[in-house]
């Protein structure tokens, strides 16, 4: 009689990898859901159990992928910002002149206002809730960071492309155009919906005139 051929051992390093690997793909299916609650309520009205009514998964599920609200906030503004930091750098890697790199920057702050209005708003309830909220205070010094190392690579690439220097130290830069950003998403937010675009129109016109006062 045949002897049966003896199972395949089982790795366990592999094995973890597997284990990790579904855990973290669960967070980050939880996180892309409880962001449209989030983005549409904000910080204060949101709570576990709130989020978890308005997703596909149930209360239990959520609490046992996230302690608290604020490991769960946590975690979606970093899963949301890890693509938002690089969003410029197309811009930045295929602009050609210094005329270019402006209109398209300029455009691409438009848009993404546009797409993605309750997303921002959301980043700036949270950079408010920080000064009170010190659980957030780490994600939020650490993203605004990253925000900043982000425009700084828009502003020198502009520099270089008109043949100058940044007049402005990143810190300063960020603080003129992230003021912009937020006074346009403010009016985006709360004024009429039809006149949305002429909000988003207003701001390129605005970093247009800016964008060249930021270089020697």
């Amino acid at each position: 009689m045949a002897v049966p051929p003896a199972p395949a051992a089982v790795d366990p390093m592999a094995a973890a990898a597997a284990r990790v690997s579904r855990h973290d793909n669960r967070r980050d299916q939880l996180a892309e859901s409880a962001l449209v609650t989030l983005g549409n309520l904000g910080y204060a009205k949101s709570s576990l159990r709130e989020i978890a009514q308005r997703s596909p998964f149930t209360h239990g599920v959520v609490h046992y992928y996230f302690s608290n609200k604020e490991e769960l906030i946590t975690y979606c503004v970093r899963y949301y910002k890890a693509t938002c930091v690089t969003r410029y750098d197309e811009i930045v890697t295929t602009s050609s002149t210094a005329e270019e790199l402006q209109s398209g920057f300029a455009a691409k702050l438009a848009e993404t206002i546009r797409e993605e209005g309750p997303m921002h708003q959301l980043w700036y309830d949270l950079r408010n809730q920080s000064m009170f909220e010190p659980a957030l205070r780490e994600v939020v010094l650490e993203i605004d960071g990253q925000l900043q190392a982000m425009i700084w690579r828009v502003i020198t690439k502009y520099a270089d492309l008109a043949g100058r220097e940044p007049a402005l130290d990143p810190a300063t830069t960020y603080g003129l155009l992230d003021g912009l950003f937020a006074q346009t998403l403010l009016a985006w937010a709360t004024g009429p919906e039809g006149d949305r675009e002429s909000v988003l129109d207003v701001l390129t016109a605005r970093v247009d005139t800016l964008m060249p006062t930021l270089l020697r």
